[in-house]
């Protein structure tokens, strides 16, 4: 199968993600990757923390075992989604007018895809990668890793020992732009850094009593005066290297010059950057958003507690400062936690192994243009950075011949380019037989 059909076929195991734990299970999807490496001649391992959370390790031995190693993962899990939205069944894995389509279609079961490809072409042409390549299909990177990444850096990192860097998602898709002349460029972000996150759970308790008669102690009021302070803060501009790079990179290559002195200045860079801008405005500074609200069973009646959600994420280099400043929004009044602390990312795009990618991209679309950035999310990468394992965002994508994008993330009709999948894996089969 090519690496597009492989992606439809992995779409077709619903290996839904419901958080807090619940999911419909990724063994099944586990097990068909292991038949799969196994039957070309491949001796991958399962791993699971609870029978149905399985995740599918492989290591490839190179020929210079000396060399540091790299894992490459790519998570099984997607979000749930909701067929009667969607124009086409979700989970039937379809290839429609030069599309993909289904959840997990973009997030991220075409990089598994490409994964698989280039596992089953280096055994039917026997090929073997300079140093140590471990491929990681793992579980429940839509929740918090507990059942997938994070488990297995915790409980089994040999499987990762000797290894000096990884790639996930997101980065190397090519985006195309306009340039100040008219042109176009390709445009190939490359994640070397992602925003931390805090998300926190909030309290509020007061005085209970009946719906006419509210009480100036009310928990939803404390709670609510909280999270209006929280979700209408205004978080100061905080370019880092990354973004700020990220942001003169591609305005150079778009034919602008850039001032980043002032934030009129920044605006104005990110705005003539296009698409490419959306992650530049989302990286420059720090953001907190309520998610989830719960109080009250009644109509008629004051309930004593209240308890909120609330999504924060900082840049790289804020995770303590953002601490305090989540602390003192939410004031004396309502008790919180931080349940799911994931310190930022941040690696340099002068590594070598940066420079590996750029190469790699660059043999297979020699007028295109590699830039880093900084993810707006999290992955799996705050897991393998505890074990001191430098991390980027790369799955490649290569441009459409007919200019069709990558859509419906997380959204309704998921989709990828056929072409863009196996364009993609020859450029990443490239990258890890090259470095």
């Amino acid at each position: 199968m090519t690496p597009a059909e492989l992606c439809a076929h992995f779409i077709q195991f619903d290996t839904s993600n419901f958080g807090s734990g619940e999911s419909t299970g990724e063994t099944p999807l586990a097990e068909e990757i292991a038949r799969l490496l196994r039957d070309a001649g491949y001796s991958p391992e399962l791993y699971a923390r609870e029978p149905h959370r399985a995740s599918t390790v492989i290591r490839v031995p190179g020929t210079d075992r000396s060399l540091p190693g790299m894992v490459v993962h790519g998570h099984l899990d997607v979000v749930p989604a909701e067929p009667e939205q969607w124009s086409v069944p979700p989970f039937e894995g379809r290839i429609s007018d030069g599309y993909i389509y289904g959840r997990g279609a973009v997030d991220m079961k075409d990089m598994v895809a490409m994964m698989v490809a280039t596992l089953l072409e280096w055994a039917s042409l026997g090929i073997s990668p300079q140093r140590d390549i471990v491929f990681a299909f793992v579980a429940d990177e839509e929740a918090r890793g507990d059942w997938g990444a994070g488990w297995l850096v915790e409980t089994h990192p040999e499987l990762f020992a000797g290894i000096g860097a990884s790639i996930g998602e997101s980065g190397g898709h090519a985006t195309p732009l306009t340039a100040a002349d008219g042109g176009t460029v390709m445009l190939y972000p490359i994640a070397v850094a992602e925003r931390g996150t805090l998300h926190a759970h909030l309290r509020a308790e007061g005085t209970s009593g009946h719906g006419s008669r509210p009480c100036p102690d009310s928990a939803v009021t404390k709670l609510l005066a909280a999270t209006n302070r929280i979700n209408t803060h205004q978080w100061p501009l905080e370019l880092g290297d990354t973004v700020r790079e990220y942001i003169t990179s591609t305005n150079a290559a778009l034919g602008y010059q850039v001032d980043l002195g002032s934030e009129a200045g920044v605006t104005e860079a990110i705005d003539r950057m296009g698409e490419a801008g959306e992650v530049a405005r989302v990286t420059s500074r720090c953001s907190s958003t309520t998610t989830v609200l719960r109080a009250g069973y009644k109509v008629n009646v004051v309930p004593g507690v209240a308890e909120a959600e609330v999504d924060v994420r900082c840049v790289p280099g804020s995770f303590e400062s953002t601490r305090a400043a989540l602390a003192e929004l939410i004031g004396p009044d309502v008790a919180f936690t931080i349940t799911d602390p994931g310190e930022p990312t941040d690696f340099s795009s002068g590594s070598p192994w940066f420079a590996a990618m750029r190469e790699a991209v660059l043999r297979h679309d020699p007028d295109g243009v590699v830039v880093p950035y900084c993810m707006g999310g999290g992955t799996d990468s705050k897991s393998f950075r505890k074990l001191g394992i430098e991390c980027f965002g790369f799955v490649p994508l290569t441009a459409d011949p007919e200019g069709r994008r990558l859509a419906g993330l997380h959204g309704i009709d998921e989709r990828v380019p056929v072409a863009s999948v196996n364009g993609g894996q020859r450029i990443l089969s490239d990258f890890l037989l090259n470095l």
